[in-house]
């Protein structure tokens, strides 16, 4: 038995996404659907905010044409979406679906929310001093309650996996959720209407259609292969397979801490990693602090692969980054592709990258020091494709086999050492306090500016350690002091924390 004309409602749906991902061709896409199924639809959008601090909001309302002749008028729709009213929400990407949930459009009692798992760090992610990434479990378990229904899956993957765009997978997500009263050809033949892209755009469809009609709430997890050949002792795969079996329960951890080390330098120097963390590893298994050994295990590497001029030639360089730069500006046949850099050497950084005697000569030595910076202080833009610009950040990076000799790499050791000499000593006596010091080195990152900053700070809290050790609820204190360091580039909310702690002799008392 059909509804009762004045008891059909609008279908609602809103769509969030992001600039160039398509989100008003999936508008469009649903409203030509509806509108040869004989439904009246109408369609708004309201622009975000570019470079990626908001999306576009489209907002749809679909209804039954019969059902407005029966009624013998037609409806009126709405413009925006209202919280607690709307259907369907469409996100591109995860945070956005977030925001959806932060506004108030999904709520358990009626909302579907379909969304990408895949994540694109928004501005306050990407300009936060320390580690600003939202925990994107969370972010979809948050999702996952707020919602009646959730379907989501990595769609850009798949996008990029059949040569098109997310709008096609989110449409054929849509279609795939059964959520409206349309057939599957309706939806394939507005897309052949389209005349664009066709079959690129069907492919994706039918790949979003098919992942959501099997009911799936996250990317599948990539298959664990196992091997009956034993890994070649003192081979990467042989210290990979060490890292997982020495530390089981961090073992993801660790062996990308073992990749990346070796990557930086090389299997000697991804030795040195594991050998440091194992220094660790008995005080944190004595004092139950698995959460000491896996932040030690992530800075550590952090620390060990710092960024020098000679890691930054090769990232540069990499056939890799070139291979994603043409995916990312999606290169056509026939068009060509130039890729300039701005390199602004310091001549601290040129005397890091020299032989730790040459480099202190250069830096206490006026004349010579004056005469690199008179090259070197307005910068130079290079252009990696091309033979020129390539061949001279690759001599840089040939300084590789170099770096252990080098100025910097000295520094670096020493400092690494010290502050797990910090953990060490403070994790005998409190884990916690131990774990927030760990954690405290991924201040000091970057190279130039960022990196002098960043050690000036991490300094001032390896300063007032001790005294925040005998304070009580040390562990909380010193992470608020760490948050504080990471509140602003001037470093004067630090400065105030600092200067807000009580001092030894009242702690005392």
């Amino acid at each position: 038995m059909s509804a009762a004309p004045d008891t059909v409602r609008p279908i609602k749906i809103a769509i969030l996404a992001m600039g160039g991902e398509g989100g008003g061709v999936l508008a469009d896409w649903i409203i030509d659907v509806a509108e040869h199924a004989d439904y009246l639809a109408q369609t708004t959008s309201v622009p975000g905010v570019a470079q990626r601090t908001g999306a576009t909001i489209y907002y749809l309302e679909l209804f039954p044409r019969a059902a407005a002749r029966a009624r013998g008028k037609d409806p009126v729709l709405a413009l925006i979406p209202v919280p607690g009213d709307v259907d369907v929400v469409i996100a591109s990407e995860l945070m956005e679906a977030g925001r959806a949930v932060q506004r108030g459009f999904v709520t358990p009692d009626c909302t579907t929310l379909i969304a990408s798992t895949h994540r694109v760090f928004s501005m306050t992610e990407r300009t936060a001093l320390a580690d600003g990434r939202v925990d994107a479990a969370r972010l979809q378990e948050a999702c996952t309650l707020a919602a009646k229904r959730l379907i989501a899956f990595d769609m850009a993957g798949l996008a990029e996996a059949t040569g098109s765009v997310i709008s096609a997978v989110l449409f054929g997500a849509l279609a795939g959720a059964d959520l409206l009263p349309f057939p599957r050809a309706a939806f394939e033949a507005a897309i052949e209407r389209g005349g664009v892209g066709v079959a690129a755009s069907l492919s994706a469809f039918r790949a979003g259609f098919d992942a959501a009609a099997a009911g799936r709430t996250a990317a599948a997890a990539a298959p664990v292969v196992s091997s009956t050949t034993a890994a070649k002792p003192g081979s990467l795969a042989a210290l990979l397979d060490e890292a997982a079996h020495t530390y089981p329960q961090i073992a993801d951890i660790v062996r990308a801490g073992v990749e990346r080390v070796a990557d930086y330098q090389d299997i000697g120097y991804a030795r040195r990693y594991l050998a440091r963390l194992s220094s660790i590893a008995p005080l944190a298994r004595e004092r139950n602090g698995e959460r000491l050994l896996a932040e030690t295990a992530r800075q550590l590497a952090l620390a060990m692969a710092y960024e020098d001029t000679i890691r930054v030639a090769e990232l540069k360089i990499r056939a890799s980054r070139f291979a994603r730069v043409r995916e990312e500006v999606r290169l056509g046949d026939g068009q060509l592709l130039q890729i300039a850099e701005f390199m602004h050497p310091r001549v601290q950084e040129i005397a890091d990258t020299l032989p730790a005697g040459f480099g202190r000569w250069l830096l206490d030595t006026r004349w010579a020091r004056r005469l690199v910076e008179r090259f070197t202080k307005s910068g130079k833009v290079v252009k990696t494709t091309s033979l020129r610009g390539f061949l001279l950040l690759y001599l840089v990076a040939a300084l590789k086999p170099m770096r252990p000799r080098s100025l910097r790499f000295a520094a670096e050791q020493t400092a690494i050492d010290q502050w797990l000499g910090v953990v060490r000593d403070t994790a005998r006596t409190d884990a916690a306090l131990a774990t927030e010091v760990a954690e405290t080195r991924n201040l000091v990152r970057g190279y130039g500016d960022t990196h002098e900053r960043g050690r000036d700070r991490f300094d001032a809290l390896m300063a007032v350690l001790p005294q925040v050790m005998t304070l009580p609820d040390s562990a909380a204190r010193f992470a608020a002091l760490r948050k504080a360091a990471q509140a602003d580039e001037s470093g004067a909310e630090l400065n105030r924390a600092i200067a807000a702690l009580p001092k030894l002799s009242q702690a005392a008392e």
